[in-house]
């Protein structure tokens, strides 16, 4: 058995941060905490990349995760931009099978993990905890099933409107101008997102600037006018 760590009480104050963990018993938190390692990640530095060996549970604590499906030729589609409290690569924990996508840090990345055998450990004696990623495996595949929707039924400007109010609400901030997405966000990575190629994800946000809806400027868009973006997605 391993020894509780001498900064496994501030990890519980980390851990709670967690959605998972928010409900545990403060003596289960601790416990957890004595298994939990931390990582550190600078902006553009790979976690892990798709079809690695894979055993472990990774939590955000501070910055942002971009999850991909590179392609031979240099492209990728962007399955998911997670941000504080977010977990990733629990499917490994329960198939035992590589990694299916590649997990890269969009900005400098604070992460808690948690490896497989200590994660069963504890979903025997905590089932609720299962219960909630069970949620989460329904939610995020339910969003797959919404972007295959959309790629088949919505034509280019659609899907980009679409996903820059979707950004806006998981990662947006109110200031005066608009509703800022606090992402740094390149073409290409637009692009990977909508399923399109970044020529004509440029000329649809071109589109968007040029009728005052958003504006963009380093990387960073502010949404102005979310009601106009919601009336270009139709089916």
């Amino acid at each position: 058995m391993r020894e509780v760590k001498s900064e496994a009480v501030n990890d519980t104050i980390l851990l709670r941060r967690i959605p998972l963990f928010t409900d545990l018993a403060p003596d289960e938190l601790l416990t957890l905490a004595g298994r939990v390692d931390k990582e550190s990640y600078r902006k553009g530095e790979v976690i892990f990349e798709r079809e690695e060996p894979a055993s472990t549970l990774y939590m955000i604590n501070t910055g942002q995760v971009k999850i991909s499906i590179p392609s031979p030729a240099g492209h990728e589609a962007v399955l998911a931009l997670l941000s504080d409290g977010e977990f990733f690569g629990e499917l490994s924990l329960f198939d035992e099978k590589p990694h299916s996508a590649t997990a890269q840090a969009m900005n400098n990345t604070s992460l808690l993990t948690l490896h497989r055998d200590d994660f069963l450990a504890f979903v025997r004696r905590q089932p609720e905890v299962a219960i909630k990623i069970f949620r989460v495996f329904s939610s995020r595949l339910r969003q797959t099933n919404e972007v295959l929707q959309d790629a088949a039924f919505l034509d280019i400007p659609s899907r980009v409107a679409k996903r820059l109010l979707e950004l806006a609400e998981t990662h947006g901030i109110r200031t005066p101008k608009g509703i800022l997405i606090d992402l740094s966000l390149t073409q290409e990575e637009i692009a990977g997102m909508v399923g399109a190629t970044r020529e004509s994800v440029n000329k649809a946000l071109r589109l968007y600037i040029d009728k005052g809806f958003i504006c963009r400027e380093k990387q960073r868009i502010t949404v102005f006018q979310p009601q106009e973006l919601r009336k270009r997605i139709y089916y």
